[in-house]
């Protein structure tokens, strides 16, 4: 039997959740359709065919509250799912907090991170489609890690883009991606009409996500049996993500606990909302009420300091437009550590819940991020990736408000990947070499001018 002075709450395979949760239905108004580029209609499943299969591009924009997972992904699911529930005893002895936290491990997947989530069922859609290569866009190198992994198991090729700037600081991730039979360029690259047009202006672009995407969409939009997987921001990655959520709940109900607040970390949403979503939907049931906090990079605020609006999900315009916090499609962003959480925009469906005043967001720089991963690391022994640092920044400050105010506060937050394959950002931390960027109004506001006008 589990218990609040448990250091893990584990669940059993057959416990494990079998279907995915769609916050859409539950949602008090819908969200925006998305739009098509050329004649700013609400876009249908036709127009996204050259890039998805049916099948995603339908749960994309179903209705149903529940989808079930079929059985051939959750065998493949079993190799690290259920994932654990941490209580953060040694961070709250560290910190002298009354607050009890508790993080959701998502590194124990073979990719490092929650990124598998959706890589396994997206490269098991399109198998069943027919679809023998799927090509991506890698910030960090988790997604493209996990979608090699999961095309590996399904027999499939697998190219991938990776941000020049992170390609470069993670050399390994490379190696990793190629290991689990992947293909990988940097990007901007001289392979595809996009890239070469960056490269052109800006021979020593730093590259962005938006900027990989078109690359990516360009190569598998012409040909019948390529297809385009995306790691982050649509309906369908952030429903798959949900199983964290979903055991998190179950898990927590073992120790008879529920969270006052949620913290995740957020770049284009697909952990955020993987995580927040289930208890959403509870908070809407009326059956608790958490605080649920967004947090981003300081270099890179799209939802605390973008505009809500219709845009591209990638820099060269090929994508529908959809409505979402954006800080415009060809912004590109500092090289801050957190490759993954260097996007332009924010998921549609976050932004939404975002507007309906569902949620909170707040950025914090990288220094203070990767000092609350170093303080991580060294009470609860696992050193964070990047990304979830910002995670782990915004629960020290909830459980340093805790302390002040001497209340007694559950914080439930996701740890969403280890950062094995980020030790050179942790290096330049020490070497005092890391830096702040401050954030680059003019540059943002030059790139907010050519948000197409709808």
């Amino acid at each position: 039997m589990a218990s609040r002075d448990d250091r893990k709450i584990l669940l059993s395979e057959s416990e494990m959740p079998t279907q995915w949760y769609n916050i859409v239905p539950d949602l008090p108004a819908p969200p925006p359709p998305a739009l098509h580029p050329g004649t700013l209609e609400p876009a249908g499943p036709a127009d996204f065919e050259p890039l998805f299969p049916m099948a995603l591009i339908m749960q994309e924009v179903s209705m149903d509250q529940y989808i079930d997972i079929p059985g051939e992904v959750l065998d493949v699911y079993r190799m690290w799912r259920p994932s654990p529930l941490y209580r953060a005893r040694g961070l709250e002895k560290a910190l002298d907090t009354p607050a009890r936290i508790y993080y959701k491990y998502e590194g124990v997947s073979p990719a490092g991170s929650h990124k598998p989530n959706t890589a396994v069922p997206q490269a098991y859609y399109n198998k069943a489609e027919g679809i023998t290569k799927l090509t991506t866009e890698t910030g960090a190198g988790q997604w493209g890690t996990a979608l090699a992994f999961a095309c590996a198991i399904f027999d499939m090729t697998c190219e991938v883009w990776q941000v020049r700037s992170s390609y470069d600081q993670k050399p390994y991730r490379k190696a990793m991606i190629e290991t689990f039979g992947g293909v990988i360029h940097p990007s901007p690259s001289d392979l595809t009409e996009a890239g070469r047009a960056i490269l052109q202006a800006n021979p020593a672009s730093p590259g962005s996500l938006g900027i990989a995407i078109s690359e990516a969409v360009e190569m598998a939009a012409p040909n019948p049996d390529v297809k385009y997987a995306l790691g982050s921001v649509l309906n369908h990655v952030l429903m798959h993500q949900t199983i964290i959520g979903e055991e998190a709940l179950l898990q927590l109900a073992m120790v008879e606990e529920t969270p006052d607040v949620l913290v995740g970390c957020t770049g284009g949403g697909s952990n955020f909302g993987g995580l927040a979503f289930p208890f959403m939907r509870e908070k809407m049931a009326g059956k608790m009420d958490p605080r649920v906090i967004a947090v981003e990079p300081a270099a890179c605020p799209s939802l605390t300091k973008g505009v809500y609006a219709y845009d591209f999900g990638d820099t060269a315009g090929m994508t529908p437009l959809m409505k979402m916090h954006t800080l415009g499609h060809d912004f590109v962003p500092d090289p801050i550590h957190a490759g993954g959480l260097r996007y332009h925009g924010m998921a549609p469906l976050i932004s939404h819940i975002y507007e309906l005043g569902m949620m909170d967001a707040i950025s914090i720089n990288q220094t203070e991020c990767f000092e609350a991963g170093v303080q991580f690391a060294r009470t609860e022994g696992i050193v964070p990736a990047p990304e979830p640092t910002h995670a782990l920044a915004g629960t020290i400050r909830q459980a340093l408000e805790a302390k002040e105010s001497g209340e007694e506060r559950v914080i439930l937050t996701a740890l969403c990947g280890h950062g094995h394959l980020d030790m050179a950002a942790y290096d330049r931390y020490f070497s005092g070499d890391m830096v702040d960027y401050d954030f680059p109004e003019e540059k943002v506001q030059d790139a907010m001018n050519r948000i197409p006008s709808v």
